[in-house]
């Protein structure tokens, strides 16, 4: 058996530590159990993360303890942690956080556990409970209560009976019962009953698109497909049906959908489908909760897992499919270290495990796109909306026209508001976008120009009307408005810029009779807001919907017949080469939950650039025609996906400091890389500064991603960083702000 362990202890050292494996903990010291080491001068959790039968150093401290009764990484997770560590440029420690969710790191203090009664075989006897009841009625009366339900919580019990738990502990100690401990499982949608539903005929087009991903699933040819598909026409039944496929040959599968459409309507679908098969992974769950759900994966109980982007790493059994719905969505991209992008991890988890993998989306972004016209993916489309739906009529409001005419700027054009009110009349729904939050985007003195800024970033503050606070969107820090300017001691403080509360302040003047929501991160902080607004809006009970990217995909109501887009360029004119597809996207998606039912849907856009070509291709429907012309220039430029991107972030307390390590740290990757790769002159980042710590980054870029990573590698050796100074290492980067 193998004599050494391969140990990675909680602390970023980006190194294995080689133990040796006493007789004792030979049968559970095995590959992926936690266990505790010796570490210095005091001992460390980790996990094994390999074995072997002899070690390059001579003498090894023995592993002290293994943690708990089973393994909790499986060497597939493992080797995929190393490969993620290695390409990202990241400690194998934080893979490792990473692919294991941290309550279950923490094992084995994670179980609810309470007392259970059950009727022993003197205590089945229908006649036990009537001998009691005119000595002991309480304890007849739980006698009673334990037959009709057989095995229960000792608490329930006594809650059901109307009695104390004595009368129960009473029971035990004349042989009718038996009361010992037991798990209680913590399930997300535990006291929900959801009717089982009957999969639909499919249209043509969604037949054809399953065809080619279940012979995927069989034959793995091809082995990626990206499914393009329109907004509304149906790629959610496809997916569910290729799972029943998998599941139908004994595979597990994986559906990732991002965050922010991590809706309870799309969580019923897939229950409604495959019932208690199927596992929630997402962040708004309780800690509990997470540490349950994986369990439940784990042990083979739940085959099907619906989560958000680390749900990828759960470990399913026998792992027949991947989708990745919504595949072009940024928060599919880990901001912190590593720094993976879940829809390539899931192509490359896809090719190690044999399985088939799915990336669909009514706007993919140009990598999946260019893939699948260069023949690395399949490519599946959908053109038409289920039932032959029309796709919504899309109007562009130009905002500076809108001005001139009016005299003055308004948030809504006269056509926005007469849209709104014949919605109102015929008693249909709208949903408004704009993608900020607060009431106005800064406070701005008109006497001196002084603007509200946030002492720690390079921002302006934003106005939180009913808090009455200033609150910065990067670091959260906030203060109460200033009765007066700061600077000049003026009063007459004016607000600019607007969010998603002014909206709603602004609605309610317009149309006083109308039932106005509002989601957003302010909106939605209780674990159950978002179901409770979605829920009543789905039966009526609000007429209008305003809302930031939460409302932007993963909705589907019928009634909703007009989308207004406030304003369409808060992201137009970025510095960022890929603002326009972000925006083409964002609007496309938006207007998609326009004219879902019978009644056709209107979308209007408002903005102050109608020309710009993402705004006249969503106008137009025209992804292929905006994609080739984005490709083109991505081309020229040398950008994603013609090349890899690497961006490297410096923060610091210092800026000049902080600027220097970053030049020299530029200076060192042109002398590795060479001709292989472009780097950029050390610059400060747009965001200049935040939490206090000033950003200095430099861009990468080659044709060859071993290229990158070896100057790196060579870059991060040869230049010294200060003590003070962080360094994000962002392969692939999505994020240049």
């Amino acid at each position: 058996m193998p004599r050494v362990a391969k140990v990675v202890v909680d602390l970023s050292l980006n190194r294995e530590f080689d133990y040796s494996i006493p007789d004792e903990l030979a049968e559970t010291a095995v590959l992926g159990a936690p266990v505790i080491v010796p570490f210095g001068r005091s001992e460390r959790r980790g996990f094994i993360v390999g074995v072997a039968d002899r070690s390059d150093f001579p003498h090894l401290k023995p592993i002290r303890a293994v943690v708990g009764s089973k393994a909790l990484i499986e060497k597939r997770i493992t080797d995929l942690a190393r490969w993620m560590a290695d390409y990202y440029l990241a400690p194998i420690e934080t893979a490792i956080r990473t692919v294991l969710p941290a309550v279950v790191r923490r094992e084995p203090a994670g179980y609810l556990r309470r007392l259970i009664v059950s009727p022993t075989e003197a205590g089945a006897d229908p006649g036990a409970a009537e001998r009691l009841r005119a000595r002991a009625p309480k304890q007849a009366a739980a006698l009673d209560a334990l037959m009709s339900g057989g095995e229960i919580f000792l608490a329930e019990l006594a809650r059901r009976a109307g009695v104390s738990e004595a009368a129960i502990r009473a029971l035990e100690k004349k042989g009718l019962v038996r009361i010992g401990e037991g798990v209680v499982e913590r399930q997300p949608e535990a006291g929900r009953t959801l009717l089982p539903d009957t999969p639909p005929t499919l249209m043509p087009e969604q037949a054809a698109a399953l065809e080619t991903i279940c012979r995927a699933v069989d034959t793995l040819t091809p082995p990626v497909v990206l499914l393009y598909g329109v907004t509304g026409s149906g790629k959610t039944e496809v997916y569910l049906q290729a799972i029943r496929r998998a599941a139908d040959r004994g595979k597990g599968a994986i559906v990732l959908v991002p965050e922010i459409s991590l809706t309870p309507q799309t969580v019923e679908r897939f229950r409604r489908r495959f019932g208690d098969t199927v596992a929630i992974l997402h962040s708004h769950l309780s800690e509990g909760e997470r540490h349950d759900e994986w369990h439940r994966v784990q042990e083979g109980r739940a085959r099907i897992v619906v989560g958000a982007r680390s749900a990828l790493f759960a470990p399913v059994r026998d792992l027949g499919l991947i989708v990745v719905d919504e595949e072009h969505e940024a928060s599919y991209k880990q901001a912190e270290t590593p720094c993976y992008h879940a829809r390539d991890m899931a192509v490359l988890r896809g090719r190690r495990e044999g399985c088939a993998v799915v990336l669909g989306s009514a706007t993919p972004s140009l990598e999946s796109w260019h893939n699948a016209h260069i023949g690395k993916y399949a490519l599946a489309r959908l053109t038409q909306r289920v039932d032959h739906r029309e796709m919504p009529l899309l109007k562009i409001v130009d905002l500076r026209a809108e001005m001139e005419r009016e005299g003055k700027p308004n948030v809504f054009s006269r056509e926005l508001v007469q849209a709104v009110s014949e919605r109102l009349r015929r008693s249909e729904q709208t949903i408004l976008f704009l993608n900020r939050r607060g009431y106005a985007s800064s406070l701005v003195c008109p006497k001196c120009g002084y603007v509200a800024q946030c002492d720690d970033c390079s921002v302006a503050q934003t106005f939180h009307k009913r808090e009455q606070r200033l609150i910065c969107h990067l670091c959260g820090k906030g203060q109460p408005v200033p009765p007066r300017c700061p600077k000049c001691g003026d009063p007459a403080f004016r607000y600019a810029g607007l969010g998603t509360e002014r909206i709603e302040e602004i609605l309610a003047r317009f149309f006083p009779k109308a039932r106005v929501a509002r989601m957003d991160s302010d909106t939605m902080t209780r674990k159950e807001s978002y179901r409770q607004v979605l829920g009543d809006f789905r039966v009526g009970k609000i007429d209008i919907l305003v809302g930031t990217q939460m409302i932007a995909k993963g909705l589907d109501f019928p009634n909703v017949t007009l989308v207004g887009i406030v304003f369409a360029d808060l992201a137009l004119h970025l510095p960022d080469f890929r603002a326009g597809e972000r925006t083409f996207q964002m609007l496309t998606q938006v207007a998609g939950r326009a004219g879902r039912g019978d009644v056709a849907g209107e979308v209007i856009i408002q903005t102050y650039t109608p020309f710009h070509p993402a705004i006249q291709a969503v106008r137009r429907f025209d992804l292929e025609g905006f994609y080739e012309q984005e490709l083109a220039f991505r081309r020229e430029l040398e950008y994603p996906p013609f090349t890899r991107l690497a961006c490297l972030t410096a923060r610091g307390p210092d800026d000049a400091a902080t600027a220097d390590y970053t030049a020299r740290l530029a200076e060192a990757l042109r002398a590795a890389g060479g001709a292989a790769v472009k780097v950029s002159d050390a610059a400060p980042a747009p965001f200049a500064r935040i939490q206090g710590l000033y950003r200095h980054q430099t861009l990468i870029r080659s044709t060859s991603a071993k290229a990158i990573n070896a100057a790196v590698r060579a870059a991060l050796a040869a230049v010294r960083r200060p003590k003070d100074v962080l360094l994000l290492c962002d392969m692939d980067a999505l994020n240049l702000l």
